[in-house]
Parts: structure tokens; C-alpha cells; sequence
């Protein structure tokens, strides 16, 4: 049986907050589209792209904004 992973933001939308940020700012500075935004609010799968893009935004690494968590559907 395969385990899934489910991806996380909570880190990223910590970050925002810490560095007095709102989404709409993120947007900008990485150059996202709302539909990539969307995603990410959604804790849904982006591009590498958009992940590098916003590490450059934040100067960090991946894992700084983003974790993988296991599927609650997968363990019932």
C-alpha cells in the first residue's frame, strides 16, 4: 500500500505573519498569479517555481515554508 503525503503552507502563512506580510504582498514580491495563491491557501500541490520563487522572496529554504504531513484519510 502506497502512503500518501499531504503538502502543508501553515510555515509560509507563519512567515507571512512574522514578517507583517499579507498574501496579496506575497503575491507580488514572488510574482504568483491569484490561481497560485489559491493553491497554496488550499494546501494543494505548486510548481517547483513557485516554491523557489517564494524562498527567494523570504531568503530560506524549502522546509521553512512548506512540510509534508500524512494523510488522515490513509490511516483509518
Amino acid at each position: 500500500m502506497i502512503e500518501r503525503m499531504q503538502v502543508s503552507y501553515k510555515k509560509l502563512w507563519h512567515l507571512l505573519l512574522d514578517r507583517d506580510m499579507k498574501k496579496k504582498d506575497l503575491e507580488k514580491a514572488a510574482n504568483l498569479t491569484h490561481y497560485q495563491m489559491m493553491k497554496l491557501a488550499n494546501n494543494q500541490t505548486v510548481t517547483t517555481d513557485v516554491l523557489g520563487s517564494i524562498c527567494k522572496v523570504f531568503n530560506c529554504r524549502i522546509e521553512d515554508i512548506m512540510e509534508f504531513i500524512q494523510d488522515e484519510r490513509e490511516t483509518k
